[in-house]
Formats: structure tokens, sequence, C-alpha cells
């Protein structure tokens, strides 16, 4: 496989390292085990100046975990510009811990607050579960910063795969919401429509670490009913119109089945008018962001995320 993909160094070394975590039968329990292991391993420590805090949002007799990572230093007078960060894991794996190495840092590097949303997963709760979750905190957010020191006018909404498809569906469903709107979408490799986008579903449908029979596993899970494929909450591709989107940023990996989910919705939200971005990863593979402090290809896709964030959050004022 690896000499079909023509991997580097880097990615084979990526790719070797992931398989060493995995599942002991195909219990759920086990399968969370196993992720849950796999991103404790690629988590480094917490980077100095960046304080963490842990928070509980209720909302309709339940509570949404949430975590804040923020700079150290004094915050700005209006407030701590925000990223929205919606975690990967097929809508069915994941929580606070487990993307900390790409949200930890971007407090950091783009000199804002991080808000990491532990929302509902797959098969316990189904489509639209993790979506309502992520739209609640949003709302929330908007009305009154969570008493979080945050800047509701400067919040980007960024994810990875599942993440990346509840952050596009979080853009769709807000356009018309009064308050100040989102400032931009941050994407990587993103999940966006209910059949993974040719020719990549196809050319890449057994690629390393994401196969197109796994996305086809994941999706079962968190959408089991056909009916709702077309839902643009649940396939943001799905959506007649674009237009009125904020400005948006898509990272993909050329070794990917969700590849073309990518560069189709760039090449949409351009044609209805809205700034977009693509950052092709080549010889890259899906998740491999997780490897960025390892390598000089992860890491040139992470410095092209933090770039484009930071320009997004800059106070146009």
């Amino acid at each position: 496989m690896a000499s079909f993909y023509q991997l580097s160094a880097e990615m084979q070394s990526f790719v070797n390292q992931s398989a060493l975590f995995q599942p002991a039968d195909d219990s759920l329990a086990e399968m969370r085990a196993a992720y849950d292991a796999q991103c404790r391993y690629f988590t480094p420590a917490l980077p100095d100046g960046l304080q963490r805090e842990d928070h509980m949002l209720p909302v309709a007799g339940r509570h949404i975990p949430l975590r804040l990572y923020r700079p150290t230093a004094a915050m700005p007078p209006a407030g701590w510009p925000c990223v929205l960060y919606l975690h990967g894991g097929g809508w069915m794996l994941g929580g606070l811990d487990s993307h900390a190495v790409i949200a930890a840092p971007l407090a950091q590097n783009c000199a804002a607050a991080v808000l990491v949303v532990d929302y509902r997963l797959a098969p316990e709760h189904v489509f639209p579960a993790a979506f309502e979750d992520c739209l609640a905190v949003w709302d929330m957010l908007r009305v009154d910063s969570l008493e979080l020191g945050i800047d509701t006018a400067r919040v980007v909404v960024a994810g990875d795969s599942a993440g990346g498809n509840l952050a596009a569906a979080l853009c769709l469903a807000t356009r018309s919401r009064e308050g100040p709107p989102l400032c931009g979408q941050a994407l990587i490799y993103p999940a966006l429509a209910a059949v993974p986008t040719e020719p990549a579903a196809s050319e890449h449908a057994d690629a390393p670490l994401l196969s197109r029979d796994d996305m086809a596993y994941y999706l079962a899970q968190y959408a089991p009913d056909p009916a709702m494929h077309a839902d643009p909450r649940l396939a943001p591709l799905a959506a007649a119109n674009l237009q009125g989107l904020p400005p948006a940023f898509v990272a993909v990996a050329e070794y990917d089945p969700l590849r073309d989910d990518g560069l189709r919705y760039v090449q949409r939200l351009l044609a209805s008018g809205v700034v977009a971005e693509c950052h092709l990863g080549r010889g890259l593979v899906h998740g491999c962001l997780r490897f960025w402090p390892q390598g000089p290809e992860t890491a040139r896709m992470y410095r092209a995320l933090v770039t484009a964030i930071a320009h997004m959050l800059a106070d146009q004022t």
C-alpha cells in the first residue's frame, strides 16, 4: 500500500505508528479505547503560555462539556477572538482530549481562545444530535460569550473530518441568524457529502487510515436513516445555495477518499462569490494533521491553517 500511494518517510511513519493502536475486538468500547490511546500517543504536553479550563453548558436538561484554551497574556479589551473547534472521529469517536495536538496550539499561534465542543456521539445519539449540540454552543456563545471573555464578533469555526462536516453545516445553519456572524470557517479534510465525491472516492477507496468503506460505516452509525442523507446539516454539499457563507479555508489530503469533497466545496463557494482558499497536502493521508509537530509536510499544512485563521480573526475595525 505504501508503494502504491508513494508515501514519504514522514507519512509512512505516521501510518505505522497509527497502526499500533488496534481495538481488542469489534465492540464500540474497544474502538473508542484504541482511538483514545492513539490520540494520547500523538499529543504533546500543553505548550507554555497557555491555560486550559473545562466548562459545562446547560442545554435542555443536560450539559455539553467544553474545553477552553487561551493565552496566559492579558485579555484584549473586547475579549479574545475565538476558534470554535469541532473535533473529528467519524461522529463516533473523540472528545475534549482527542484533538488537543491541533486545537491547543491554535490558541498560542493565533493569539485567540480555542473552544472545543464535546458533542454527543453516535450510535447512541444519531443525526442531528451532534449538529444540534454545536449549534446550541454557537447560539449561546453569540448571545453572551458564555462569560468566557470571548469577542463574539470575531469567531471562526474550525474542524477536522467529521468536525469539518459539522463546521460547514453550522455555517449553513447560521447564515440568517441575528447577531454577529461567524467570520470564517476552517475545514480540515472534511466529509461534506453522504457519498464521498468522485474521483477521489474511487481512486483512494482503500487509502491508509480512512477507506471509503470506513466512511460508509461511520455514516450508517451517525445517520442510519437514508432519508436524511440529502439534509444539508448532514451533507453540506447537498445545499442548493452556498451564497452568504463566511470566508473559507479548506485543507485536503491527496490520498484521501474525502479529498474531492473539500475541493468541490471550494469550487462551489468561489462560484457563489464566497472567498475561499484550498490547501492540497500532496502525499498526505486522512488524519495527518495529528502528526504536524513531527514532519515538514504536515507542518506546512498546519502553518497554512494558522495563517488562514489568523487572517479571518484579524480585527477589521
